[in-house]
């Protein structure tokens, strides 16, 4: 997420002259049924004071995408899934049932709770059902998502339509962005076939799945009319294996909280690269009236050129709009705040145990390993103790990027081949690029159990780059 153009190659980039990057007023009118439309709200009840119940149904739906109508795999028949608003402190109560031809599950993607929770080897049959129940830990405000993990199916379940986001508000009062428009864009590509998700060809298990339809919210290029001059946008990429290249059109980002993590004080960034699974919290200022477009910049992930260049690889010679934002208002955007969060740093502190993870690749067949071996749920890859600080270099040897999730516990990123980095931020998921060696801090916290690590794009993590860690009580 550092800033890689500078800002005036990115007004060159964006600016007012850039052909075909401005939307009109007379395109806005003739647009004006294609408004950012928020995620449905997930119902849910309130038992009592701290507890909240609510239900998710996933299962084949008939929904509106793109001026088609389409045969999606949704949660509570919406695409993307409904959002399930929490605070920290509450008692979730989440019913998921499973009327899908597959046995499905849900991971639970972000929120620090237990693994014998959020368990990605428990399989819900179709016609049955599983219920989870967690409390919502304290230091989890922020944006964090759902999204199926039974090994094999992860890839086909996601790409057709199964993700869903999570916003835990905090419990007390927190930096001073009351006065801020807040919005949720989930990105979500998606390719059709017919009036069905496109299936996935030979080439999409190597390079991972990408379609031509790069949607906001389930939504072609939005129209996001802004009554307020600050914006506070929380951003998921829930695509399988596209990464966004975000830049706005003549402004910066503000960069408040990463993976659902707040950092100590904002960073100003010009662009922003999501990989699959991350998430960001930005602010936005926007210092005047105009219309302004969100961009998703070309990125080489590796995989264009793995494949000669052919088509779904997420690299491209021009940007592509996503969604135009309009500000029509005079009111001045708020001022920014100076400090955030305090943020514990693991920067230099003695580890119990040292790790090397090596990511691989055997492309004729695509399979996909971590130290040389496919995924075996059977078999434990890591074993390690709670309590513990644990230090991991893991190695990229791959031709392509890998982004890197670990299940429970959030990590720290320490550095990028050798080079140490300059923020300190929490994370979920590292994007580990080709040829690079990226070395991060995992403090083993709270929970014992099994869970897992893998290659955060659905269809390498389906042919076998995910491990098993078993954290033993302390």
């Amino acid at each position: 997420m550092s800033p890689n153009l500078g800002r005036r190659q990115m007004l060159r980039v964006l600016g007012t002259g850039a052909a075909g990057l401005l939307v009109s007023r007379r395109a806005i009118a003739q647009q004006a049924q294609l408004g950012l439309p928020p995620p449905r709200r997930l119902r849910g009840r309130r038992l009592e004071p701290g507890l909240v119940q609510a239900e998710l149904t996933a299962a084949a739906t008939t929904v509106r995408v793109a001026d088609a109508w389409a045969e999606l795999w949704t949660y509570g028949g919406s695409f993307p899934g409904p959002l399930l608003r929490v605070r920290e402190g509450d008692r979730v109560r989440l019913r998921l049932t499973n009327q899908l031809p597959e046995e499905t599950n849900l991971h639970l993607h972000g929120l620090h709770i237990p693994p014998a929770v959020d368990n990605p080897f428990l399989a819900v049959p179709p016609g049955e059902a599983a219920t989870y129940e967690f409390d919502v830990p304290r230091g989890s405000r922020g944006l964090h998502w759902y999204h199926p993990h039974v090994h094999g199916r992860v890839a086909r379940q996601l790409f057709a339509g199964l993700a869903g986001p999570i916003l835990v508000e905090p419990a007390t009062a927190e930096f001073a962005l009351s006065g801020a428009e807040e919005h949720i864009l989930v990105l979500k590509d998606l390719e059709l076939d017919g009036d069905r998700p496109a299936p996935h060809l030979p080439p999409d298990w190597r390079r991972g799945k990408e379609g031509s339809l790069r949607l906001v919210n389930g939504t072609l290029d939005p129209v996001l009319v802004a009554t307020r001059g600050a914006l506070r946008l929380h951003i998921l990429n829930a695509s399988n294996a596209r990464y966004y290249r975000l830049a706005l059109q003549e402004h910066a980002f503000h960069l408040l909280a990463t993976d659902g993590h707040a950092l100590a004080t904002p960073v100003v960034v010009e662009e922003i690269l999501l990989a699959p699974g991350e998430r960001a919290e930005v602010l936005v200022l926007l210092e005047r009236q105009g219309t302004f477009a969100l961009l998703d910049l070309p990125y080489d992930r590796g995989a264009a050129m793995m494949m000669g260049g052919m088509g779904g690889t997420g690299v491209g010679r021009e940007a592509v709009q996503l969604m135009t934002l309009v500000r029509r208002t005079e009111r001045a955007p708020r001022l920014l705040p100076t400090a955030l969060a305090t943020v514990e740093d693991f920067r230099g502190r003695p580890a119990d145990v040292t790790r090397g993870l090596v990511l691989g690749e055997a492309m004729m067949g695509a399979r996909f390993s971590i130290n040389g071996k496919e995924f075996d749920p059977t078999r434990v890859d890591l074993a390690s103790r709670l309590g513990n600080l644990e230090i991991w270099e893991i190695e990229n040897r791959g031709g392509m990027d890998h982004p890197f999730h670990l299940h429970t516990y959030p990590f720290q990123v320490l550095s990028r081949n050798g080079v140490a980095e300059s923020a300190v931020v929490w994370k979920d998921v590292v994007n580990v690029r080709r040829s690079e060696t990226v070395q991060i801090a995992v403090p083993l916290r709270d929970f014992a159990g099994r869970t897992v690590y893998h290659c955060h794009i659905a269809e390498h993590e389906d042919q076998g780059m995910m491990g098993t860690l078993d954290v033993a009580p302390g």
